[in-house]
């Protein structure tokens, strides 16, 4: 018979342990450090300094006791005066019984070494046998000692043996305890506060509820994550009004084309100008379906890589430079940019073949914009576009050019918000229109 024995799991146990929240395992990080801590002092506190502290009080006590009696025995004549003034001086109260039993009493729980560190001192400084009682006068310790015909009571004061300092620290560390824990609880509770918000944003979200945009809160790197979520959602939501338009938009071009070559193919007899002119009504449906398809790849599956940008930007001004158009180029310095290079190559052949469509003379330069950004200017001397068609020009099917379809601009901006950065249109120091072009290194 074969007997099987669950084997455990030390880190599953430790899981089922531990708290699940981030509160509590954040507040568990805070005081188990705490509690360490504060039992290394008390170690400290207890063990040593208030051993010896103890110690020292009960053989003064037990040598001032000794003192005395040593008085006594040398000047028997003098005995009333000698108690006297040790009353005086040491507050020691001598009373005096017949002769009587000592009995002793077991020691109270006290708080400390001072019940074993009395009787140790006494044996070792009084050579006699003595008893002690706990339970005396209120505020004293009885120290009952045998004497020849009866028992000398010494009622000694509670405060001369007792760390009065003792009772101050045990608050003062329990004071603390409780004052950084509540700190702690706090500061903890708005931290993750704004931890939960962003989850349940992003649920809401993710859900297709429409939250707008969070109020970033807590440390610097929530509130990255909560700024982040806010321009995730916003791209997200720009994407998706852009794919509907683009739908609508595909219905509506593609519409015309498929009307006339629905006519064409209902004559009887359609002839070769009627066979040219479908052709040049498919030749439009796929240069339009093209168009759209290059549109809806421009946030595809293409990963980000570290890439020569001064040598992608020189590449793209080469091949837009084949026409008539004039196109200087003058790029900085630049690290390598981590980015996808055929989507960004698309955004910047789009921007360029707009200024040069636009255009006769083209700058294009590329620069650092502070220590995270890299910029990219691109000048034309063309008519420009007024101030207040700008923010239109930029989404899709808006074109200003005959014929055109509205989404070089559209397309250029989507793939540059995917990389977190943004196009703005500017007025051109050569008369004509200025592309900001902004992408994080």
């Amino acid at each position: 018979m074969r007997f099987h024995t669950k084997r455990l799991d030390p880190e599953r146990t430790l899981r089922r342990v531990l708290p699940r929240s981030l509160f509590g395992r954040t507040l568990l990080i805070v005081l188990v450090p705490l509690m360490m801590l504060e039992a290394v002092a008390l170690k400290i506190f207890y063990g040593s300094h208030l051993d010896e502290l103890s110690r020292q009080l009960a053989f003064s006590v037990a040598g001032e006791i000794a003192f005395v009696l040593d008085q006594v025995d040398r000047y028997p004549e003098d005995r009333a005066r000698i108690f006297a003034q040790a009353g005086q001086k040491f507050e020691f109260y001598f009373h005096e019984h017949p002769s009587e039993a000592l009995v002793a009493q077991k020691p109270p729980r006290a708080f400390g070494p001072v019940d074993t560190d009395l009787a140790a001192a006494l044996r070792a400084g009084l050579g006699r046998k003595f008893a002690l009682v706990w339970h005396g006068p209120p505020g004293m310790i009885r120290v009952d000692i045998a004497e020849q015909g009866g028992i000398l009571t010494v009622d000694v004061p509670r405060k001369r043996l007792y760390v009065g300092a003792l009772y101050i620290f045990f608050a003062w560390l329990a004071g603390t305890t409780l004052l950084v824990l509540g700190l702690a609880i706090l500061f903890l509770r708005n931290q993750v506060r704004g931890i939960a918000r962003l989850a349940a944003a992003a649920e809401a979200f993710g859900m297709g509820r429409e939250i707008g945009p969070i109020r970033p809160e807590g440390a610097a790197e929530v509130r990255r994550a909560g700024a982040a979520f806010n321009r995730m959602q916003d791209r997200i939501k720009r994407s998706l009004a852009q794919r509907t338009t683009m739908l609508a938009g595909v219905s509506h071009d593609l519409r015309t084309p498929l009307t006339r070559l629905r006519l064409a193919l209902a004559l009887p007899n359609p002839g070769p100008e009627e066979h040219a002119e479908m052709e040049t009504d498919i030749a439009e449906m796929e240069r339009l379906i093209a168009i759209y398809l290059d549109f809806a790849r421009s946030e595809g599956e293409e990963h980000a890589v570290a890439t020569d940008f001064p040598l992608l930007i020189e590449d793209v001004v080469a091949q837009a430079s084949r026409g008539a158009t004039r196109i200087s180029c003058k790029v900085g310095e630049l690290p390598l940019v981590s980015l996808r290079p055929e989507a960004v190559r698309r955004a910047l052949a789009n921007l360029l073949n707009n200024a040069v469509r636009h255009g006769g003379e083209v700058r294009v330069s590329a620069m650092r914009d502070g220590e995270r950004n890299v910029r990219v200017l691109i000048d034309d001397d063309g008519p420009g576009i007024p101030v207040d068609r700008r923010d239109r020009m930029m989404r899709p099917f808006e074109s200003g050019v005959p014929g055109g379809t509205g989404l070089g601009l559209a397309i250029a901006l989507d793939i540059v918000a995917a990389h977190g950065g943004d196009i703005r249109l500017e007025d051109s120091p050569m008369g004509g229109l200025r592309v900001v072009m902004t992408l994080p290194l």
